[in-house]
């Protein structure tokens, strides 16, 4: 008797292969149901990733103008998501790019003005992950959610890997430190 494991697309996307076969032909059909599988959780990446929920919606736009306009290109090496995620998360951070939400090139203290300094408030990690600045909230949200490594955050940010390891110790020590002085208050 074999298990089979399931990957998200065949979760999301009932007879993933036969899809990709039609969507890489251009069948429209094919490609709609594509992006009703995937939408979502690209878009819930693209949140994570940008500020507002304006960018992440055309983050999400772009994503599928791309994936309908290369999907012939996809190789199936990884799965469908895997690919979908990679294209999500390089128009994400371009679209951090564009609207200069970019730090600067050099390693500066990145804390970002938090919205209160109230005793009374109660932190929480989606408070503190909001606290960060655009590029150390996306190295975090990249790394330890999405699980890339610090090599392709750092081609994606046109950055080093340094850099990307940096940012997320810089991040993380941040985060400790918020989340340990909130549970006191």
């Amino acid at each position: 008797m074999t298990t089979k494991v399931l990957t998200m697309d065949a979760m999301t996307l009932p007879d993933a292969d036969a899809v990709i076969a039609r969507a890489k032909r251009g069948d429209p059909v094919a490609l709609e149901q594509v992006y009703r599988a995937y939408s979502t959780p690209a878009y819930n990446l693209a949140r994570r990733i940008c500020r507002t929920t304006e960018d992440a919606e055309d983050v999400l736009q772009e994503t599928f103008f791309e994936v309908c306009r290369s999907i012939r290109n996809y190789r199936g090496d990884g799965s469908l998501w895997g690919w979908i995620r990679t294209i999500t998360s390089s128009k994400a951070l371009m679209r951090l790019r564009r609207n200069k939400y970019r730090d600067t090139d050099e390693l500066v203290d990145d804390i970002a003005p938090a919205r209160s300094s109230s005793p009374a408030l109660k932190m929480d990690l989606e408070n503190a992950l909001d606290r960060l600045t655009d590029t150390a909230r996306a190295v975090v949200w990249l790394h330890d959610v999405e699980g890339f490594t610090h090599e392709e955050i750092a081609t994606q940010m046109g950055k080093t890997t340094s850099f990307s390891k940096s940012q997320l110790a810089r991040a993380h020590a941040r985060l400790r430190v918020w989340l340990g002085e909130e549970s006191r208050s």
